[in-house]
C-alpha cells in the first residue's frame, strides 16, 4: 500500500473524531439507557462501546509490540459512558500518534498477534490498520443505530472528509492541503 500514509493518518483522525461524537452522545443518556438491552451484535451500548475499545487496544498493542495481547480484552469493562469515553479518547490519541509516526516502510512490516489456540499470526501493519478502522465503523454503526431508541439523537458521523457539510470541529484538509471546494450545481443534502 505504498503512498498510503496520508490515508492512514486521516483515518486515525476520523476515527478519533467519530468516537468523540458518539461517546459524547452516550454521555448524555438518561439513567439506565447506556446499559439497557438493545438489538445489536452486542446487546447494549455499554457492551458495544467496550468491545470497540478492547479490540482497539488489542490491535494497537500488537502494532507497537507491547506484548499484552489478549489480556486487554479482560481489562476493558467500563460501566459508565463518561469513563469509557475518556479511555477511548486516550487510546485514539495513541493511535493517531502511531499513524503519524509511520513510514512507508513500516506499512509492510509484520507484527505478531497471539490468537490463543490458533497460535501467533504475523500480520502486515497496513492490513491491521485497515481491519481496525473497518471494525470501528462496523460497530460504531451498530451503536449509532442503538442510540435511535434512546432519549439522545444520534450524531452525524460521516461529515469529516469532504468540504461540503464538513463538521466545524474538523480541521480543514484531513488528507493534505485543502483546495477550495467548487459548486457546479445546487448543493444537495443527501448523505
Amino acid at each position: 500500500m505504498a503512498g498510503s500514509l496520508a490515508y492512514f493518518r486521516a483515518m486515525a483522525r476520523n476515527n478519533a473524531w467519530a468516537n468523540r461524537r458518539l461517546n459524547s452522545a452516550c454521555a448524555a443518556l438518561g439513567p439506565g439507557e447506556f446499559e439497557a438491552v438493545r438489538t445489536g451484535f452486542f446487546p447494549s451500548l455499554r457492551q458495544t462501546l467496550n468491545h470497540i475499545l478492547a479490540v482497539d487496544r488489542y490491535y494497537l498493542d500488537g502494532l507497537v509490540e507491547g506484548g499484552r495481547g489478549g489480556e486487554l480484552f479482560d481489562a476493558t469493562d467500563y460501566r459508565d459512558a463518561t469513563s469509557l469515553a475518556s479511555a477511548q479518547a486516550q487510546h485514539d490519541a495513541a493511535l493517531v500518534a502511531f499513524c503519524e509516526g509511520l513510514t512507508e516502510t513500516d506499512l509492510e512490516r509484520r507484527v505478531a498477534y497471539d490468537r490463543g489456540a490458533d497460535g501467533v499470526w504475523n500480520e502486515r501493519i497496513d492490513l491491521v490498520l485497515l481491519h481496525l478502522f473497518q471494525h470501528q465503523v462496523h460497530h460504531r454503526g451498530q451503536a449509532h443505530a442503538m442510540l435511535s431508541g434512546t432519549s439522545v439523537r444520534p450524531p452525524q458521523l460521516d461529515e469529516f472528509f469532504i468540504e461540503y457539510d464538513r463538521d466545524p470541529d474538523v480541521e480543514p484538509g484531513p488528507l493534505g492541503p485543502s483546495s477550495a471546494g467548487s459548486q457546479t450545481a445546487a448543493p444537495g443534502r443527501n448523505r
